[in-house]
């Protein structure tokens, strides 16, 4: 072998080499609260999310901040800059760093079981993309479920992705419509529609997205979580310590807003690890 194509050799090594260990790498990173040390990993894959975080964590940015808004059996949310030093009844979660992150979904890889780590967002209606805060999250603390409240979750499931497959085809054939419409011929417009029923079924055939794995229904019935936020919230990391303090927090009393009464805060994040 010559020198010259050692040496691409061992470059091209090296870069791998440093591809693969950056994509296999995670972070943990330890929040100090109000009621004892909380550990979180985050997930590699949510690259964005994950780099977010910890860009955060080194500047500061959660050092004094409240969980603002805690929910038994739910989960406990915290990452408002407003919350900190404000008032006792102010009202709080509206806070924000000036930009959103692109939604991250390794599903079903990740999911909403005790103890996940997931980004706080708004709302579908003026959020369309899911896209996340750049700075509140949450942590999971969820409940124990049942096999059949999990197959109550997936048939819902399954008819949202029923009715969301028709609608886009449907968009497909507005111009069709609008003719048969122009023409009042009411035996096409119901020809179109058993055809596109048709076609979702097929589709409905190849896609199982809507049914929960093996491995979930395990963590579902057994720590509990809450599966109905799955594929809505970006989960990027997992408790590895501290969930008895999570529970702690969430059992906390509150005033309004689920606003806890005592001031709960993250009073040191730093990455450990």
């Amino acid at each position: 072998m010559s020198k010259s194509i050692q040496l691409i050799f061992i470059t091209l090594f090296f870069i791998t080499s440093s591809c693969i260990t950056k994509k296999e790498s995670s972070s943990i990173v330890s929040l100090e609260t109000t009621y004892g040390k909380v550990k979180v990993r985050l997930y590699p894959e949510t690259t964005k999310h994950r780099e977010n975080f910890l860009l955060l964590v080194k500047k500061g940015f959660y050092d004094g901040v409240l969980f603002h808004r805690v929910i038994v059996d739910f989960m406990i949310q915290a990452g408002d800059p407003n919350s900190k030093n404000s008032l006792p009844n102010a009202q709080l979660g509206a806070g924000d760093v000036g930009y959103t992150i692109p939604a991250e979904f390794i599903y079903p890889q990740y999911y909403h079981k005790r103890g996940a780590l997931s980004a706080a967002r708004m709302g579908d209606q003026s959020n369309p993309l899911k896209a996340s805060s750049g700075c509140q999250f949450y942590i999971v603390q969820g409940r124990i479920l049942t096999d059949e409240e999990l197959n109550g979750l997936e048939k819902s499931n399954q008819q949202k992705l029923e009715a969301n497959l028709f609608k886009d085809i449907m968009a497909t054939k507005q111009e069709q419509i609008k003719g048969y419409n122009m023409e009042h011929n009411q035996q096409k417009i119901n020809t179109l529609r058993d055809s596109i029923l048709l076609e979702v079924g097929k589709l409905m055939q190849k896609n199982t997205s809507y049914k929960f794995t093996e491995q979930q229904r395990k963590d579902y019935k057994t720590v509990g979580g809450t599966p109905h936020l799955d594929g809505n919230y970006s989960v990027f990391g997992e408790v590895i310590e501290g969930l008895d303090i999570v529970e702690k927090i969430s059992k906390t009393k509150k005033g309004q807003n689920d606003r806890p009464i005592e001031d709960l805060k993250i009073i040191k994040a730093e990455i450990v690890k």
